[in-house]
This record gives structure tokens, sequence and C-alpha cells, in this order.
């Protein structure tokens, strides 16, 4: 499965009053990436709500290594390091597009949940989506 990187233009609400992009944001993009990641492997974010599965954020980081400003467009590189079909861990890198300069490094740490707050296996409830997930420990990202 080759599935492309994400790609983000920063907007001028995201900076702070240095101009920079404020920290927060980074979050906010590993986000975006890890949706559009799942939406291009062909599991959307709405019909797994339909399904009754939420998948809620145990954990996050993010490492900043170097200042991104307004008008400026990042691109993210994420791998889904561990899934066991409860659990899974991403790894995120934020790199300037221009200069190919590492912005950030972060990770994220979820689960998955039924409505009523119960975990939920994939692996044994879901075996198509699990079957997705399993391939997307071994993605190939492209520009």
């Amino acid at each position: 499965m080759v599935l492309c990187r994400y790609e983000h233009i920063t907007q001028y609400y995201e900076t702070d009053q240095m101009g920079i992009i404020h920290h927060s944001n980074y979050i906010r993009w590993m986000e975006e990436a890890r949706v559009d990641l799942m939406r291009q492997a062909g599991i959307s974010m709405v019909d797994i709500e339909k399904l009754g599965i939420l998948i809620p954020v145990l954990s996050v980081s993010c490492e900043y290594k170097s200042m991104t400003r307004f008008g400026d467009t990042v691109i993210i590189d994420m791998r889904l390091a561990e899934y066991n079909g409860i659990k899974m861990f991403i790894e995120y890198q934020i790199y300037d597009k221009q200069t190919g300069k590492l912005r950030a490094l972060g990770s994220s740490s979820h689960c998955f949940l039924s409505r009523d707050g119960k975990l939920i296996s994939i692996k044994k409830n879901y075996p198509d989506i699990d079957r997705i997930f399993e391939e997307l420990k071994h993605i190939q990202l492209k520009d």
C-alpha cells in the first residue's frame, strides 16, 4: 500500500505573538495527518463512528526542533509503530516542505472504545478494518 504524505499550509491564525506557529498546532496537524492517512487507507472516521467505534487519544507528545512560520508548508510523515487490535502507537515527523528541515517529532497513542466506553478488539470484531490497520504498519508514504 502506497499512500501520500500529509501536507499543511500554515495559516495566520496559527501564529503566536512572536510570529511563529504556536506549539499547540503541531498536535492538531498530527491529528489531521492521522485522519487523512486512515481515509486514504479506506477507513473514514465517519464510517468508524457509525460502527460505534471511538478512537480516543491516550497520550500525545511533541518535541519541537525548529520554528515554523506563517506561510510555510509542512509535510508530515507518520508510521503506525505499534498496533495490536486494541491499542495503537503512531510516530510523526514534521518537515518544512521547501527546505526539508525537521520542525518537530511527535507521537500519539490510542485505543478503540465502544460508545459506552468499553475496550473493543478490532482484530476480533472487525477483521476487515483490522486488515487495513495491519497493512498500515508497512506503508510507504510518497509525495
